[in-house]
């Protein structure tokens, strides 16, 4: 789609949407309050987005001073974003679900003097640490608080107050600040979380965004007719770019889901027509759909698996252009009885997701495919504003994430490692020249870090992360990612981890499909055990220990997992064993399970 009016800037690009789309009257953003979603139109957006500018400006906000922002997705974020931008000063997109020490490294590194919470929550956390922060001069808190006389903290609602006077004593002050704003001047500051050591800061100009933003929306067909879920944090590049920016520059509507557990009921009540995603998202929709499958009556279930098939035959001669008419036929009736019925899950409008973060299992996005429901995966890194490269609705293949975006330049080094070139290449690692030096090349190029290939029609697949590859103590060069996601499609594994690096052999960390073990027909008894209880079953472990061996049947010997261990809770975001994209961080995974781990090579000499 057409990007909706023309930019260089993200700042220019909002006052271009708002100029084009406030005559409208429809909403800009929705949001849920009491029960029912609400909208903020175009002319109000500008309007909060303007005294808040103002505001920040009232309390000394400077171009170039950066300002944390820690909330989850809400109207309010985009006006704290804007209004940073507006300033000319830097957003410190900060995740909310960190703990008050990350965030103190991360504030007293990128030298912050103001922060934006959310809540009570996040406020407890900055105050908790603000003594070791020296730069810190204010904090403002979006909700309302339980005690808002604490010193140096404001609320949203006073910084508008401040803002609107502001406004008035300096009416051109936003104006010439504004003038400050060019493509190259760095307009966010996100700290990635490195594999060791401290996260480092990315520096993204609104040259690197907008360059993005632009060649995404030649890719990808949003317009001004369609309404996306927003639920990934917009703290993380992928969001922020393409369900954010990406999104608004094309005149979507752009709507926030309570949070990530009420993504399915929220579907429901936006309709979206696109959401950008997450693999997992589309694991846990197949797992509960295959478990209220398994829960129906018998011809309904046959009915589910002849449709699949139908579907599958249909999608295969479609691409080998053998398509006869009665799989035309047969599929509209697959339909009709049941995929038709698996979308209105989705909210029944559904013209496409776009996934990204971590990889798709291709077998789960061939399925997603026969129900009419399309997956246009992609990769991308912060450091590259993120997009690389995405698969697009009509030049597609599983098991690739796509081609390159225009503009973008892409090669492969000697040693499988993925390199990448263009605009949309990040200035560099905030006070950190030698980390920078060390991903940039002299020629431009950045070096991702991800081992891949790209075959004679330009797709690229990922083979693992460099830094993942194992090498066993027998000198074997092993990537964990292809082998966990050929595990990933047992309907009776929810996660898994590969443990082998300097090892004489591969064993793993599982976390089973517990729904799935306790609607087992042949195993009655595990119907009422918990989670805990089942994964210390011997029963549990051999049942799992089959499965396993079958999968990896196929697998070279070095392959193949000798050990492994069931653990009773799944890997979460929570306990900072998993990223807020649900990534697995491994060396945390490593050092937590530690002790597990070791067991496994007990003996071993």
């Amino acid at each position: 789609m057409p990007i909706a009016t023309e930019f260089n800037t993200i700042t220019a690009m909002f006052d271009g949407v708002v100029e084009r789309f406030q005559i409208e009257g429809r909403p800009m953003l929705m949001y849920k309050k009491d029960g029912e979603y609400r909208g903020k139109s175009y002319s109000e957006m500008k309007a909060l987005v303007e005294k808040f500018a103002n505001g920040l400006a009232a309390i000394g906000v400077k171009s170039y001073d950066h300002v944390a922002l820690i909330s989850e997705n809400r109207p309010e974020w985009v006006v704290a974003d804007m209004a940073i931008l507006k300033l000319a000063a830097v957003n410190v997109s900060i995740y909310p679900s960190l703990t008050a020490r990350q965030i103190e490294f991360i504030l007293n590194d990128a030298e912050v003097k103001y922060v934006i919470v959310s809540n009570q929550m996040q406020l407890n956390k900055i105050l908790k640490i603000a003594d070791e922060i020296p730069a810190l001069r204010r904090i403002i808190v979006l909700s309302d608080i339980k005690k808002n006389d604490l010193p140096g903290v404001l609320s949203f609602s006073s910084v508008l107050e401040m803002g609107s006077i502001f406004q008035k004593l300096y009416p051109d002050y936003l104006k010439i600040e504004s003038s400050k704003i060019t493509p190259d001047v760095v307009c966010a500051l996100i700290y990635t979380s490195g594999t060791t050591g401290n996260p480092k800061g990315v520096m993204l100009t609104h040259e690197n965004i907008v360059s993005n933003m632009k060649s995404s929306a030649i890719c990808i067909p949003f317009s001004h007719e369609d309404t996306i879920l927003s639920f990934l944090p917009l703290s993380h590049s992928y969001e922020r770019t393409t369900g954010y920016y990406t999104a608004m520059a094309c005149g979507a509507l752009i709507a926030y889901a309570e949070s990530i557990d009420t993504v399915p009921e929220n579907l429901i009540e936006i309709k979206p027509t696109f959401v950008t995603t997450v693999p997992r998202l589309f694991e846990r929709f197949y797992n509960r759909l295959m478990k209220q499958i398994g829960e129906e009556p018998v011809i309904k279930q046959k009915i589910f698996e002849w449709a699949l098939s139908v579907g599958k035959k249909y999608f295969k001669f479609k691409k080998n252009g053998k398509l006869h008419p009665l799989n035309k036929l047969q599929y509209l009736l697959a339909d009709y009885l049941v995929f038709k019925k698996i979308r209105a899950r989705t909210g029944g409008r559904i013209k496409f997701f776009v996934s990204g973060g971590a990889a798709l299992n291709p077998a789960l996005g061939e399925i997603f495919e026969i129900m009419g429901i399309k997956i246009l995966e992609g990769y991308g890194m912060t450091e590259a504003s993120p997009v690389i490269s995405v698969n697009r609705l009509d030049d597609y293949k599983w098991g690739s994430v796509g081609k390159p975006l225009p503009g973008v330049e892409v090669k492969i080094a000697s040693d499988g490692e993925i390199l990448v070139r263009g605009p949309n290449v990040m200035k560099g690692y905030w006070k950190n020249p030698e980390a920078t030096a060390a991903v940039i090349d002299s020629e431009g190029w950045l070096h991702t870090g991800d081992v891949g290939n790209i075959d004679g029609e330009g797709f690229i697949s990922i083979t693992d992360r460099k830094k993942h590859l194992f090498v066993s103590s027998g000198g074997k060069n092993i990537a964990p990612q292809p082998i966990e996601n050929l595990f990933l499609q047992s309907k009776m594994i929810d996660q898994i981890v590969l443990i082998g690096d300097g090892r004489m052999f591969l064993t793993a960390l599982v976390v089973p499909n517990y729904d799935y073990l306790r609607q087992n027909p042949e195993q009655q008894i595990w119907t009422e055990k918990t989670d805990e209880e089942l994964a210390r079953d011997p029963g549990v472990y051999k049942y799992l220990d089959k499965e396993i061996k079958n999968i990896q049947n196929d697998l070279s010997a070095y392959e193949r997992i000798r050990k492994f261990t069931i653990l009773s809770r799944p890997l979460s975001v929570e306990n900072e064993e998993m990223t807020p994209l649900l990534k697995v961080r491994r060396r945390v995974v490593e050092e937590k399970f530690k002790a597990i781990i070791d067991k496994m090579y007990e003996g071993i000499q």
